[in-house]
Formats: structure tokens, sequence, C-alpha cells
């Protein structure tokens, strides 16, 4: 793999770090600035709306430059964004510094992904792809914790200092590594809406809301779940969602790997898979070694179906897939949000912690389904155009007696 790619990742390590991180230092942020925990929230809500608008937004502004131009562009935004954070006099500019930061997020993933894919040959693309998103995947399981962990001990103002330093890093590795590629020439942006025409590339992006929601569907209740069902003290919920971290990193990758293959069958069987997991978590929720099995197994199954997912929508919009790619990554965003609030629904009608559980199981299950319409429209049309190939027409022409 090119190293390019490592740049790439460590730009991604710096986005998830900062996306996540927030998450456990709530409670410190709240307290400094005097505001309520559910006020302190929308620095989480904040940044997913930031990231589900930004995609696009960003992504249309960079088709005046060249991808690594604009990839640089984004990692100073980001940097910028941490930086307004870790500096913020009040708690509304520290949510303008998450928003800003947030802008960066799915332009940086969808065109990161095209610049992955470009990197290597055709039969390597996902793999790339999974190598870039391997950086999102390890901050879960190392920046997250640690910037945590940090920002207890010291104050979550150094937590986003060194965030933003991790920005430059990866700044300074596109710089260097990120070989020049520019905008192809052509390219409109109607030509990147035309992709939205395209039902293969609509299926693979509500696959992702649904898929990837499903898995949301459970994490983010995870804490009270494992502590009021499971019986965990407060304290183990960080190595829990270490465990889940692992799991993304490895379901990445094997992903990556299996999706140049064979993609389709692998999101069969990791969405197919993740259905079953999440339906059976409402079980294995009551005793504990089981339940760090199965956050484990939900991690890698549902981190499984990115690379395919991804690459799934840059073949479906060839010609034009920069736009189609960020938006994706948004669709990612509102896949948690939805899950998220459907998980809260069935708590809050008194149907208990482990409730969210079947909503992800029938999020994950509704994937599977459109993954198979989408192969069925595929074969119809690969029928179709074979015949047309063939120079027969499609349907027999009626012949008319006089």
């Amino acid at each position: 793999m090119p190293l390019a790619l490592v740049a790439l990742a460590i730009g991604a390590f710096g986005i998830g770090t900062t996306e996540f991180v927030i998450m456990g230092l709530l409670p410190e942020v709240a307290g400094d600035f005097g505001v309520s925990i559910p006020t302190a929230g929308f620095l989480v809500t904040g940044y997913a709306l930031g990231v589900m608008f930004g995609a696009p937004l960003m992504t249309v502004l960079g088709t005046k430059v060249s991808r690594k131009r604009m990839l640089m562009l984004l990692m100073g935004l980001f940097i910028v964004g941490n930086l307004l954070s870790a500096v913020a006099p009040t708690f509304g500019v520290m949510l303008v510094g998450r928003v800003v930061a947030s802008l960066a997020h799915g332009a940086f993933f969808g065109i990161g992904s095209v610049v992955a894919a470009d990197l290597v040959a055709p039969d390597k693309k996902a793999g790339a792809i999974a190598m870039m998103f391997t950086g999102l995947t390890v901050a879960n399981v190392v920046g997250v914790p640690l910037g945590t962990l940090v920002g207890q001990s010291v104050g979550w103002r150094v937590t986003f200092g060194i965030v933003a330093a991790l920005g430059v890093i990866g700044l300074a590795g596109i710089a260097k590594l990120v070989p020049e590629m520019p905008r192809p020439q052509g390219v409109r942006l109607r030509h990147e809406l035309a992709a939205f025409k395209n039902a293969q590339v609509l299926l693979a992006m509500a696959m992702t809301v649904l898929g990837f929601g499903g898995v949301f569907a459970a994490i983010t209740y995870i804490a009270p779940m494992m502590t009021h069902v499971t019986g965990f003290a407060d304290g183990s919920v960080t190595w829990l969602l270490v465990l889940f971290g692992l799991g993304m990193v490895g379901g990445n990758l094997v992903g990556g790997k299996y999706a140049d293959r064979a993609l389709m069958p692998m999101l069969y069987v990791s969405l197919g898979a993740l259905a079953v997991v999440l339906a059976l978590f409402t079980l294995t929720a009551h005793n504990k070694v089981l339940a760090a099995v199965t956050i484990a197994l939900i991690g890698a199954l549902g981190f499984a179906t990115v690379p395919p997912l991804q690459k799934r929508v840059l073949d479906q919009a060839h010609g034009a897939p920069t736009l189609a790619s960020a938006v994706n990554i948004g669709a990612f965003n509102l896949g948690n949000a939805l899950s998220a609030w459907l998980g809260g629904l069935v708590i809050a009608a008194g149907l208990g912690y482990t409730a969210p559980n079947w909503v992800g199981a029938v999020l994950a299950a509704a994937a599977l389904v459109l993954a198979f319409v989408s192969a069925a429209l595929e074969r119809r049309d690969s029928a179709a155009s074979a015949v047309v190939a063939e120079g027969r027409p499609a349907e027999r022409p009626t012949v008319v007696h006089h």
C-alpha cells in the first residue's frame, strides 16, 4: 500500500478522535461552562449535523481545486475548529468550533476514499479505502480512551489541543506523501449530481443508513444497558468501548480484504450476521462475558460493511464519484442520529434498556433486504445489456398479418 494512505489514515485518526472523545468529556465541559449535561450534548448533535450538511457543501466547493489541495484545506479547517474548541471562552464559541471541525469530516472521508482508490490497482481499491478508515477505527481503540484520560486528568482543553496537533501531522503528511492529482477534466457539479439518479447509488446509501444505524441503535445506549442490565460498574464502560473499537478495526480490515474479492457476498454475510448478533444481544446482555463478546462482534460486523458500501458507491457513481462518496459518509451520521432517536423511543416506552438491540436488528435486516434488491436489479440490468450486445431486441416484436 502507498505511504500516502498512511497520511490519510493519520487524518482519519484525528477526525475519529475528535468526533467521539467529546462523549467521555461532557461532564467536564458542562461543569466548566456552567451548563447542563443535555445542553452540553449539543456538542455531539451539532457535530453530527455539521457532518451531514458539510459533506456535500464542502465537496461542491472542492470541485474547483485539485483533490490533494482540497484534502489539505479540509485538514486546515479541522485544525482551526479544534483550536477554537480548545481556547473557547464560552459554550457558544466551543459549539462553533465543533461545527467548524465537523465540516471537514464528511468531505475528507469522501474525497479521501476517491484518492485512496485511485492510488492502487483496481483489485485493491476496497483494501485501500479500508486502510484509510483504519485511522478512524484505531481512534476508537487508542485516541478516544487516551483523550478521555487526558481530559479528565489535566483538562479537556488539552485534549482538543492535542487533536489539533494531530491535524497538523495529518496535513504535513498529505502535503508530503499524497501525489498531485488534478481535478478530472470535464467534471462539473451537474455531473456529480447526476450520480444520484442512479438507483444503485441510492440503494447503497440506504444500506449505509440502515446497516450502520443498526450498530448505533445498540451502542448509543451501551452505558445504561451494561450498568443497569448486565451489572458492570460505571468504570467498566470505557474498556467495553475499547472492545467495540477493536472489533471495528478487525471488521474494517476484513471487510476491505474480502470486498475486493466478492463485494455483494461480503455485504450479505456481514449484514445478516449483524442482524442476528443484535437480536441475540437482548439475551447476552444479561451475562458479563457474553455481553463483552457481543459488543466486540457488533463492532466487527458493523464496520465490515463500511469498505464494501463505500466502494459500492464509488463503483456505481463512476465518472463523478466524489460528491456521492462524501454524501455516503453523511449517511453514516444520518444512520447514527436515526437509530439513537428510535432507540430512545423504545426505552421511553418502557421496553427496557435492551430494547434498542431489537431496533438495531430490524434496521440491519432491512439493509440486508436492500442488498438483495440491489443485486437483483444489477442482474436484471446485466441481462438486458447482454441481450442488446448480442444484437437481439429485448422483446420479440409483434407480427401483424394482413
